[in-house]
């Protein structure tokens, strides 16, 4: 399954990094890309939406699922 996040506050490599990690850290991840100056995230795994934004919530970024 591919999940596509918007995330919003992201202004770095830093900020990007800090994304990715935190999506990887989540159960069920298999691989992440993240796009900084399209800030967008894709996800492919068994992980639900909801524990993906919580993720990016806790790095103080906002996320929700690209539409």
């Amino acid at each position: 399954m591919t999940i596509e996040l918007t995330v919003s506050g992201m202004t770095c490599g830093h900020c990007e990094k800090a994304v990715q990690g935190a999506l990887k850290n989540v159960a069920g991840v298999q691989d992440v890309r993240v796009d900084l100056k399209g800030g967008t995230a894709t996800v492919q795994g068994d992980a639900g939406p909801q524990a993906l934004i919580a993720a990016v919530t806790q790095e103080g970024y906002s996320a929700q699922v690209r539409a």
